[in-house]
């Protein structure tokens, strides 16, 4: 009796952790999905930070800059960013550097679950 009740625990066991790979496998954010989050993110730093910095008159003129901007963005990021898909969670790692009197950035971020979390931002 207690045979048969622990290969019922394995086997659901087995189908739970079959289950949750299948899921996380499935909810690994895609690349695509990286560049829209990372650009959103960027677009919102210059807004809050940098179009803050320019005179007051001058604030709606650089938000909408930065809207209009967030497309090249997004293909600056992808230039910049090294993905390690390992199935059922990706981790990217971004490069930035936008020119030389600029400060240069490293970003990583962790894709599971269809979210994007940044856990280490360097500046460099």
């Amino acid at each position: 009796m207690k045979f048969k009740s622990w290969k019922i625990s394995v086997i659901i066991g087995s189908l739970a952790v079959i289950g949750i790979g299948g899921a996380m496998a499935a909810t690994n954010p895609s690349r695509e999905a990286y560049k829209d989050y990372a650009a959103e993110k960027m677009s919102t730093y210059l807004k809050e930070e940098a179009c803050s910095d320019v005179p007051e008159f001058l604030q709606g003129q650089c938000a909408n800059l930065v809207d209009m901007g967030r497309e090249p963005m997004k293909e600056i990021i992808d230039n910049s960013t090294e993905r390690h898909n390992y199935v059922f969670f990706s981790i990217y790692e971004t490069n930035l550097s936008i020119a030389e009197p600029l400060p240069s950035y490293h970003f990583q971020t962790i894709g599971i679950f269809n979210n994007l979390i940044i856990y280490e931002t360097e500046e460099q």
